[in-house]
Parts: C-alpha cells; sequence; structure tokens
C-alpha cells in the first residue's frame, strides 16, 4: 500500500468542527439583512416618488382651474356676479374648482395705456382695469391637493 503525502490526506471525521458551515451560514444572514434592507428602502422611495407625482399633478390641476376661471370671466354680464368653475375632471377623486370674485374697478386708465390700442385713440372712450380674485382648488387621488390663489385685470370700456 502506497502513502500519500501529508496535504493531501484528510482528517478523520471526528476532528472535522464545521467552523466553515458556520462561516457560511452568518454571511448568508448578512447578505439577507442587506438584501431584505435595499428592498424596504426601494419600497419607501417609489412610495415617495409617487406622492411627488400626486402632489404636481394637483399643481397644475389647480392651475388649470384659474386658466378655465380667467377664460370664463366675460364683461358683457354683471361683473359683480362670481365666475364659478365647479369641480370639473375626471371624478369625484381627480377634479377642480374655481370661482372668479369681481373685486372692484381700478383707477382708469390714462389715454395711450395698455387699454387704449393704436385704433381706438382719439375716439373718446375711456378705458378702465377690473380687477379680479381667483381662488382654485385641485385634488388627486391619495389626498393630494393644492390651493391657488391669483389676480388678474380685465381691461374694458368704461361704462
Amino acid at each position: 500500500m502506497q502513502m500519500l503525502p501529508r496535504y493531501c490526506q484528510t482528517s478523520p471525521r471526528k476532528s472535522q468542527r464545521g467552523a466553515t458551515l458556520i462561516v457560511g451560514l452568518v454571511l448568508l444572514l448578512v447578505l439577507t439583512v442587506v438584501g431584505v434592507s435595499g428592498m424596504n428602502t426601494a419600497t419607501m422611495e417609489v412610495a415617495m416618488a409617487a406622492n411627488t407625482q400626486f402632489q404636481q399633478d394637483a399643481f397644475q390641476i389647480t392651475e388649470d382651474a384659474i386658466d378655465l376661471a380667467v377664460a370664463a370671466q366675460n364683461l358683457n354680464t354683471d361683473p359683480t356676479t362670481p365666475t364659478i368653475i365647479n369641480w370639473v375632471g375626471g371624478g369625484a377623486e381627480y377634479d377642480r374648482r374655481a370661482v372668479a370674485t369681481y373685486i372692484g374697478k381700478a383707477s382708469p386708465i390714462p389715454p395711450g395705456g395698455a387699454g387704449a390700442s393704436s385704433g381706438n385713440r382719439g375716439t373718446g372712450n375711456s378705458y378702465s382695469a377690473y380687477h379680479y380674485d381667483v381662488q382654485a382648488v385641485g385634488r388627486v387621488p391619495r389626498n393630494a391637493s393644492a390651493q391657488h390663489v391669483q389676480s388678474f385685470y380685465i381691461i374694458g370700456l368704461t361704462p
């Protein structure tokens, strides 16, 4: 029978203690904890990004409500009657509302000012700026909402 060199010989089973198995299990546990932590962080970041998107949607819907109220304002009717853009949109969770309220007539615009265009000079017409405030609210899913107040002037003939 031929003897193997010492480095090729295996030790008897009774002298093996399983240290490699324990080290491997500890490393596996550490990697599992790191993986679960990474998944939790990723989930949180996705939720934060979604909330930011919902807030931006609410902001844009509220701005749209202001644009609708400004476009709907008409001086041919009684300016003291508020213009109301009631809840419009895709449903109860995704709506916007605006109310344009007449604040008052500002001082007359001097001749040659913003209201007196070159075609109207010398006609004897006087112009005034009518001041309005628009209060708008927009809301989207997940309770994201925005509220804006904006003022504007409409230039028209002085009655």
